[in-house]
């Protein structure tokens, strides 16, 4: 089997609120989905990078929808890497912790019924968190960054891609604050059955 590759394929200026970051758009050989980074500053053979890599979530990225903390973990993640003045969102086209938008709203109808993020995928035939990370380290080692400091709550992720070559100098977690009646059980689910590293307390004690 011939080995994973990326090529980027366009790069654009996209000023936003938080700073004037680059968007790199990439095709790869593994599937048809359009991945891409968001680069703010000068982040080429650079050790300790802040970096986001951030799965697809329409629902909360596009929409706004309190049933997860996706949007806020991305907003942040931009917030962050300003204030910082250089840095990666890479942006995963991996929805649904990998199963897909119409899987996604299926498991969103079977937690609407009592089950929790985690029982609702296995019981559509996925598994807990299908997500894969190959694309991600090769966009990394695309745009020649040497090391990065992960924004993420999730350990699994850094192990993931430490296994693919990244070299993970630290983790930045990325505290929930938008907790509400919607997703105050998706997020002790990631912290009871996912291992995120987050405040069960302030979770749990949250008024919403």
């Amino acid at each position: 089997m011939s080995k994973p590759t990326v090529e980027r394929v366009s790069v654009a200026r996209i000023p936003n609120e938080y700073g004037e970051f680059l968007l790199h758009l990439y095709a790869n050989s593994m599937d048809t989905k359009e991945h891409m980074a968001l680069v703010l500053g000068d982040i080429a053979h650079a050790e300790e990078v802040l970096c986001r890599v951030h799965s697809e979530c329409f629902t909360g990225d596009v929409l706004g929808s309190e049933r997860c903390d996706c949007g806020e973990q991305l907003h942040r993640s931009q917030e962050k890497i300003a204030e910082e003045g250089r840095g990666i969102i890479v942006y995963l086209r991996q929805e649904g912790r990998g199963i897909g938008l119409s899987d996604k709203l299926r498991a969103y109808n079977l937690q609407d019924d009592g089950y929790d993020t985690v029982e609702a995928n296995l019981m559509l035939g996925h598994q807990a968190d299908a997500r894969d990370y190959t694309v991600a380290a090769l966009i990394l080692q695309d745009l020649a960054v040497r090391s990065i400091r992960l924004l993420t709550n999730n350990p699994e992720k850094i192990s993931e891609l430490t296994k693919l070559g990244v070299d993970v100098k630290d983790r930045i977690g990325i505290e929930p604050r938008m907790i509400n009646e919607n997703n105050r059980t998706y997020l002790l689910t990631k912290i009871h059955r996912m291992n995120h590293l987050m405040n069960v307390g302030a979770v749990s004690r949250a008024n919403g």
